[in-house]
């Protein structure tokens, strides 16, 4: 998306419709200096003001976002571009999403934590106080199996998450 053709394309048509910046800002509900902006291209409208400006105009929020009239070819491949370029600059990105539902999980399972390094610590000194060294072997084991329960236990609360 192209904010500047975007903005280029809204005082385009509140020209054509007759309208100055403080005249269009007064129908939506917003300021002047607000138009200004979304024409200079150094703002975007958010999604609420693309519905108002779309039925002000008489043009679809596609035609808003691709900064142009659009013929019946072009809209079906401009609105793809528009939904994956729009997905690409919303707030939080996929791997965003996905590195914060792993923080919650592991901030929920806090204590599962500690219980683990307790146990840990526990299977690699108690084989020496009872003299059984061959035991302190199975302490990375244990915990490589424990990592790998825990971490697919997260992933499934991480992809439910994300695609739910």
């Amino acid at each position: 998306m192209d904010q500047v053709k975007i903005g280029k394309f809204i005082a385009e048509l509140r020209r054509r419709n007759g309208l100055t910046q403080e005249a269009l800002g007064e129908k939506i509900g917003i300021t002047n200096k607000t138009i200004s902006r979304w024409e200079n291209g150094n703002y975007m409208p958010d999604i609420e003001m693309l519905q108002l400006l779309a039925q002000e105009f008489k043009v679809s929020i596609n035609e808003l976002l691709s900064g142009e009239r659009l013929s019946d070819e072009d809209f079906r491949q401009k609105a793809d571009e528009n939904v994956i370029a729009v997905s690409k600059a919303s707030v939080f990105s996929f791997e965003e999403r996905k590195a914060y539902f792993k923080k919650k999980w592991r901030k929920e399972h806090i204590s599962l934590f500690v219980v683990l390094f307790f146990i840990f610590v526990a299977s690699i000194i108690l084989p020496f106080v009872f003299d059984k060294s061959f035991l302190v072997g199975l302490s990375p084991l244990i915990a490589f199996v424990e990592y790998g329960y825990q971490n697919n236990k997260m992933m499934i609360y991480v992809e439910r998450n994300l695609y739910d």
